[in-house]
């Protein structure tokens, strides 16, 4: 016996005879070879399988790589490091998204350093007027009336530094918000004969007017105003009583002038690159005139119109800073205003001292 078989018998006649034909068909042989067909096959699917599988395995486990090694990333940094940085080789959409990251990080990085920075500074130049205050006040002698107002005295001036250095360090911290700037359309030459005629009230000398612009521009006339006062004040406090400082404007199809020129002693040349920083004076700075924000209060504002500042130092001369903002100032929309970097804003500002 062969198995199972399969039998087909069909009839045959003809005029003489009749006959039968008949197939027989052995199942289990054809079963067999059918099965084992289907058992090599099942192998090399399996085998195949496992083998794309792998290479899936290892091909995604190579893309992902950056996906990865972001999260862990992610997880280590904290608030005090961020030097952490992913490994980027190759030009997919995921190192793309690797250098994004990146990118972030150093920002972020060059963010903290920032405020470190500022809030180390900023702690710097408040202790010294506490210092002076809580000194004084140890050693007064309640009973000595002179001594007594002598300390009061002190202790007001002290009080009222702290004080401007507090509103200088709120206008600086307010520079990187959308509503620091508020434009509207302004007349150039009235703004121009306002901040000549409030500047007059900061020192006995001899205020001109250069240039009187004519023309409507767009921007933000109280912090201009803000902006040349504090340059008018820089000027009154490199001059003396007699000497010549003007105040002049222009304006041109693109562009809007503000300029405030005086007859001090001009920019020191080794002081260019370190002034600009909040907190930094001259060399020739006179003692604790100023708190060393106003070069960047200035800078602030006209980075906050998507302008610039710059000055001509004419050493032994005086010097002329220049505020230069578009006609229709617009905010800008890239990155936050530092102003401990050397260069920021279109040109560095040089003088030997800071408001």
């Amino acid at each position: 016996m062969r198995g199972t078989t399969l039998v087909a018998v069909k009839p045959v006649v003809d005029a003489d005879t009749a006959g039968a034909y008949m197939v027989a068909y052995f199942v289990d042989d054809e079963r067999a070879a059918f099965l084992g067909v289907m058992r090599t096959y099942a192998v090399a699917a399996l085998i195949a399988l496992a083998l794309v599988t792998a290479g899936a395995w290892v091909t995604a486990g190579r893309l992902l790589r950056p996906v990865r090694e972001l999260r862990l990333t992610a997880r280590e940094i904290s608030d005090t490091d961020f030097t952490r940085r992913i490994a980027v080789t190759g030009n997919d959409d995921l190192s793309d998204l690797a250098r994004t990251f990146n990118a972030m990080l150093d920002r972020l990085e060059d963010s903290f350093l920032l405020q470190r920075r500022f809030l180390d500074d900023a702690g710097h130049e408040l202790r010294t007027p506490i210092t002076i205050v809580r000194g004084h006040l140890d050693v007064v002698e309640a009973s000595d009336p002179d001594d007594v107002k002598i300390t009061r005295e002190l202790v007001l001036d002290e009080l009222a530094r702290m004080g401007r250095l507090v509103d200088d360090l709120v206008v600086l911290a307010r520079a990187g918000q959308p509503d620091f700037v508020r434009l509207a359309p302004t007349d150039a030459g009235v703004l121009t004969d306002d901040v000549l005629d409030k500047s007059r009230a900061l020192g006995e000398r001899d205020w001109a007017l250069d240039l009187r612009a004519e023309g409507d521009v767009v921007v933000d006339a109280q912090r201009i105003t803000q902006a040349l006062l504090q340059l008018a004040k820089n000027a009154v406090q490199h001059t003396r009583p007699g000497d010549e400082i003007a105040i002049g404007s222009s304006v041109d199809d693109q562009e809007a002038s503000w300029w405030v020129r005086d007859t001090g002693l001009g920019v020191a040349h080794g002081d260019a690159e370190r002034i600009f920083a909040r907190f930094q004076r001259g060399h020739q700075s006179r003692g604790n005139e100023g708190s060393g924000l106003g070069l960047s209060i200035v800078t602030a504002i006209a980075t906050g119109h998507g302008g610039r500042v710059h000055v001509d130092p004419n050493p032994g001369h005086g010097a002329t800073f220049t505020l230069v903002l578009p006609r229709r100032a617009h905010v800008p929309t890239h990155g936050l205003y530092d102003p401990n970097h050397p260069t920021a804003g279109s040109h560095p500002i040089t003088r030997q001292e800071q408001l």
